[in-house]
This record gives structure tokens, sequence and C-alpha cells, in this order.
């Protein structure tokens, strides 16, 4: 059998990214045979990321990509707060917005399905996905996306890695940037009040009208102030 120097070792790892003693092993086993270790690593992460599966993914990142008039936002999960900060797991995260912004995929699924370069080679964003799972050695999955293209202006604004806005606009990005704010902070149920669903409006007329009955005799509800509602439903 071949020898396996550490050299060896290092090319595996430059080629897969893969762990040291992974690499190691498979030369090992494929008698140092560079290619055949390759597919043996491949199989082996694969292997790796089945059996990660059906951990839980509480924790994640959301992560925002704009490209003219075109913005994307896309929520990936992990195991443990630890990953979020991981240089390979970011990249992915970053990388898979990209996709959804300038591929429209109709769904996850598909999204899985794109070839993770943009030169339309190589390897499909899933098993990029599950090559990770492999190395990490955490369950991490992409949970949902949202994409918006026309033709006004994007404007993205994330707080921290767990809360993130999309604002389709027309005006100045810094009037923008603080509306995406506000919606990040406020979190408006519509627009304008014009599109404040009837049945919320009912629902807090109905919550004015106990509290004015625990103070007031008889039916209170022309009491409630029109603006004082107004205020409640765009501050939900």
């Amino acid at each position: 059998m071949a020898a396996i120097t550490a050299s060896m070792v290092a090319e595996l790892r430059a080629k897969t990214d893969a762990p040291m003693m992974e690499c190691k092993k498979a030369l090992t086993e494929a008698e140092g045979d560079m290619a055949k270790a390759e597919e043996l690593l491949r199989v082996k992460l694969g292997t790796k990321a089945g059996k990660a599966a059906s951990r839980v993914t509480a924790e994640g990142v959301i992560v925002a990509y704009t490209e003219g008039n075109t913005g994307a936002m896309l929520e990936v999960n992990c195991e443990t707060d630890f990953v979020t900060k991981n240089d390979s797991f970011l990249a992915l995260a970053n990388a898979a917005v990209k996709l959804v912004a300038l591929n429209n995929p109709a769904d996850i699924a598909a999204l899985g399905e794109l070839p993770y370069t943009q030169d339309g080679f190589g390897p499909t964003l899933e098993e990029v996905r599950k090559g990770l799972i492999g190395k990490i050695g955490e369950n991490m999955s992409f949970r949902r996306f949202k994409r918006v293209a026309g033709g006004a202006q994007i404007a993205t604004y994330l707080h921290g890695t767990r809360i993130g806005v999309l604002v389709e606009y027309e005006g100045k990005a810094t009037a923008a940037k603080d509306v995406a704010m506000h919606v990040a902070a406020m979190k408006p149920v519509a627009l304008t009040s014009n599109d404040v669903p009837a049945e919320l409006i009912e629902k807090e007329r109905f919550g004015f009208s106990a509290q004015f009955s625990d103070h007031a005799c008889g039916n209170s509800s022309h009491l409630i102030s029109p603006f004082r509602l107004r205020i409640k439903v765009r501050t939900k």
C-alpha cells in the first residue's frame, strides 16, 4: 500500500475541505488513490448529513441580498448558536440568498437544485449543504425565503441575525432605511390604515370596549376614540 504523506492529506483537504483525520482515513482506505479518496469522502459526508437530518434546527440566521431592483431574504437554520458564527455556514447562507435573488426558485426544493456557483458548473446548493453538514457535524436547513422584484428600489435591514426586513420603495434611500428599521421594531400588520383587515379592527374595538366596561356603566363603545384605535392597530 502506498504511504500516506502529510502533503497528500493536505491536498485532499484543500479539494474537499473535510477534516484532516477524515482525509487521512479516506486516503488510507483508498490506498493513496486521490480520486477514490474524494469519492469516499463525498459518500461519507453525505451519510453523515442523512443521519443529522432528523435533528432539530432551532438556531439560525437571516441573510439578505439586493441587486438593482431585486431583493431577497432567506432564513437558514442550524442546531446551535455556535454554528451561526461559522464562516463556512455564513458563506453557504449568503450564497443561497444570492441564488434566490438571481434565479427566483419556486420553493426550497428548487433552490437546492440550483448550481452553487454562478457559472452553472459544479455541485448543487443541496450537495454543498450536505457536505457542510458532514464537515461541521450539525444539521442545517433552508427554512423559507422571500423575493421582491419590480420597478421600484429595494432597501433591506437586518437586526442582528434574527430579524430581517425588505422594503420596496420609490424616493430617498435614507427614508426607506428608516422605514425598514421601523418595520423591524414595530411589526406593522399593513402598509396603511386602509389595508388593515376588518376583522383585526373589530378585534381591537372589542378589546377597548372591554376596557371601558370595567370603568363605565352601560354601552361604552361610543367612547372609543378612532384615533386611539388607529394608533393601536398601527403599532401592534
